[in-house]
């Protein structure tokens, strides 16, 4: 019989939920990435891609071709990459969750890290904790006195 809690190590954790997720991590930054590029632009080049990665073109393509093996983008070789109907869906969904856990941060005073929490955090999260995150953002948005509040409280805390 299993336990309602059990613990594992990080790497437990990263091995269950790799059974269930399509993309890696790595994956889903070079979703991200392409999907706010095409935001802008229809398409983005290989090079610009690994430009804004910080990578070399040579791992940016091995990644492309896995996102199109799997029907993500569409790219040809020396060519532009493209989303597809479904890589459209999956980068909105991937670049929300970058901005709800940013903003979270943000409402918590996480300012010299906050780039690289985010990242560290948007892959290991739930869609269920997302959600709550999500709600507690709109909270204190709604609510800025809270925030206020929780300013003070660490101030004094931290005194």
């Amino acid at each position: 019989m299993k336990r309602q809690y059990e613990f594992y190590t990080v790497r437990g954790y990263k091995m269950m939920n790799a059974e269930k997720k399509l993309l890696t991590s790595s994956m889903e930054d070079y979703l991200e990435m392409i999907y706010r590029i095409c935001k802008k632009e229809d398409y983005v080049r290989m090079s610009h891609l690994a430009k804004k990665l910080n990578v070399r073109p040579s791992s940016a393509t091995k990644i492309v071709q896995k996102l199109r093996d799997l029907g993500i983008v569409d790219y040809q070789k020396y060519g532009i990459i493209q989303l597809t109907d479904k890589g459209e869906r999956l980068g909105k969904f991937l670049l929300k969750r970058h901005n709800i856990i940013e903003e979270f941060l943000k409402n918590i005073g996480t300012e010299d890290t906050r780039l690289k929490d985010t990242e560290m955090i948007e892959h290991g999260v739930s869609f269920n904790t997302l959600k709550n995150i999500d709600l507690l953002n709109k909270f204190l948005l709604d609510n800025p006195n809270i925030i206020q509040q929780f300013e003070e409280f660490k101030r004094d805390y931290c005194e």
